[in-house]
């Protein structure tokens, strides 16, 4: 008994020695492998060699220094006391241990790959969910969403309410604040909630019916009282804000680097700041909400740049990323190009815009809001061009048009040439265009930046369908253009790339302007000094120079005792000679 009783405990030992294998193989796949060596080893206790679970759970613990008492959304009552178990609920779902032995190195990793672990997007989103119901159950306020079973990859079914999407958004909004969004603050430890009613109306708007003669944009959220089926806000964060799911494991991984750097177990407390007080200060068309709705959608590294924009600012000078505002630099495509010319990077254009209708009768039309993200700058064609962009709906309601990959028309921005005085019979154009074909763009922007038309998503094969503004018909819609934004989101390199363009055509500009005599060699020998002459007194017969003059000019050909070739001289009147100097 005991020879058999030993031989099962040696096989036990090899099989957690696999296991350790497998799972720190996973763990090295993110990136993340010395990071919870270090970690683990600070926060272990070392006669255990485990980890105590009060000191996991205040690795991932939030408190607060206050709690906001008016906001400019609806903030469920319960919402602080909720994210107050945050560290405990993470622990309890994902860090199973035994309450006396504590955490040990495989049940961390175990842990950590539950929560950031490579998964596939559906069963990373179902985590965020599991986490909201385990925290709301232990802030005594029970959600109706239910699991089909513990496993990680288990449906999620029940119900979500109006508010509960409210706190599971703001929740992701918090984690991504305290791990992402804070570095590129002053304050970092101060959240300011931003306005998120354009996700919420895209949510209720996906999953239930709406009333067609209700105003979503008028409309107040709390007020809805609708029931989301927890299967079609699946799909709804699937499509509209799959990066959701990140927020939550960039929090994971950014707690644990904390804990690299400290023996002792790291806790921030954090102070929320209502959204009024910030929005007021910003002019801008992209604030704090529409910046994070739009970062959610993406995965790729303008993410981060997206998300530096969601800091609020004090004042206009302080956004380093605006490269262009129509009622700042004017509302023109001149003004509009040289404000974006030069610049190689992604960029984030904001159109602001109303029925033409509505601005001339109404002091206070229903503006909305609608976005272009492009991969790339801006260039002077006649033609289509581009390998990728996306059509944003930012307010009232938010919606995304992804890119087909069916067509590549996803921009077109054609700038006239000035001082062209060829005769085209059929000119293109000028203005800037997203999507569509020529002659029926999605979007079509006109040249002195007034009016915009807007296309149905039918005639489009280079963005998905959807509509850009409440209501929008099959018929082409035609709009007044209110404000325009660019913000360069290609890095610090790219703009300083574009400044030094910008000095050089500077240089060159200047350079054109100035005329150097000496450089035309023997000014009184010289073809420009005898049609000066010719210019003071253009009456004057000049017949008897027109031999001198051919030879120098170099032109060797004559028709009916008429010099002919590039230089020819007509010597019949001022402006046939100002032409004629001009042209030379």
């Amino acid at each position: 008994m005991g020879a058999s009783s030993s031989s099962e405990q040696d096989e036990i030992t090899e099989e957690e020695e696999l296991e350790q294998q497998e799972l720190e193989s996973l763990a090295a796949s993110t990136g993340a492998l010395s990071i919870l060596q270090k970690s683990f080893s600070n926060l272990s206790d070392p006669d255990t060699n485990s980890i105590p679970i009060p000191s996991l759970q205040e690795c991932f613990r939030l408190t607060f220094e206050n709690t906001p008492s008016k906001m400019k959304s609806p903030l469920p009552e319960c919402f602080s006391r909720l994210l107050t178990h945050l560290g405990p609920a993470v622990v309890d779902l994902f860090f199973i241990a035994d309450e006396n032995d504590g955490v040990h190195w495989i049940e961390f990793l175990r842990g950590y790959i539950r929560c950031c672990g490579r998964m596939s997007l559906s069963v990373s989103l179902n985590t965020v969910y599991k986490l909201y119901a385990g925290i709301s159950a232990k802030a005594g306020a029970p959600s109706k969403l239910e699991f089909e079973s513990k496993d990680d990859d288990s449906k999620t079914s029940g119900n979500f309410t109006s508010d509960d999407v409210f706190m599971l958004l703001w929740m992701c909004w918090i984690m991504s604040w305290t791990s992402e969004i804070s570095k590129h603050s002053k304050h970092p430890m101060n959240v300011h909630l931003p306005n998120i009613n354009h996700l919420i109306l895209s949510a209720v708007t996906s999953c239930v019916e709406i009333s067609s003669d209700v105003d979503v944009g008028k409309v107040n959220i709390s007020d809805l009282n609708v029931q989301l089926p927890a299967e079609k806000l699946h799909a709804w964060a699937l499509t509209t804000v799959p990066n959701l799911a990140h927020c939550f494991t960039q929090y994971v991984h950014d707690r644990l680097q904390r804990c690299t750097v400290t023996e002792e177990p790291h806790s921030s407390s954090i102070s929320i700041v209502e959204s009024s007080s910030t929005e007021s200060h910003n002019p801008c068309l992209l604030t704090s909400g529409k910046a994070w709705a739009i970062s959610l959608t993406l995965t790729s590294t303008v993410n981060k740049e997206i998300l530096k924009t969601c800091v609020p600012k004090d004042s206009v000078g302080e956004f380093e990323n605006l490269l262009y505002r129509s009622s700042v630099h004017g509302k023109v495509m001149n003004r509009f190009w040289s404000s974006v010319d030069g610049y190689h990077g992604a960029l984030l254009v904001l159109i602001s815009a109303c029925s033409i209708e509505s601005c001339e009768g109404d002091s206070n039309p229903g503006r909305w809001i609608i976005g272009v993200l492009t991969d790339q700058g801006f260039e002077n064609k006649d033609v289509f061009y581009g390998s990728s962009g996306y059509l944003y709906a930012l307010s009232p309601i938010f919606h995304v048009c992804s890119p087909t990959g069916r067509d590549k028309n996803f921009i077109y921005s054609h700038l006239q040439p000035a001082g062209r005085g060829v005769y085209e019979p059929h000119p293109k154009p000028v203005g800037v265009a997203f999507g569509g074909t020529p002659g029926n763009e999605r979007i079509f922007i006109n040249q002195d930046f007034s009016t915009m038309t807007i296309c149905y998503h039918a005639v489009d094969k280079t963005y998905r369908p959807g509509s850009l503004f409440p209501n929008q018909g099959i018929l082409t819609y035609e709009a007044s253009i209110l404000e325009v934004e660019v913000w360069g989101l290609g890095g610090e390199k790219v703009k300083e790339q574009q400044d030094a363009y910008k000095n050089r055509e500077e240089l060159f500009t200047e350079q054109r302007r100035k005329v150097d005599l000496k450089t035309f060699g023997a000014w009184e020998d010289s073809p420009e000094r005898m049609m000066m002459d010719m210019v003071s007194d253009p009456n004057k017969v000049h017949r008897e120079d027109r031999t001198d003059l051919k030879q120098q000019l170099g032109c060797s050909t004559e028709v009916n005792g008429t010099p002919t070739g590039a230089y020819l001289v007509e010597l019949r009147g001022a402006r046939s000679l100002f032409f004629t100097i001009r042209n030379y």
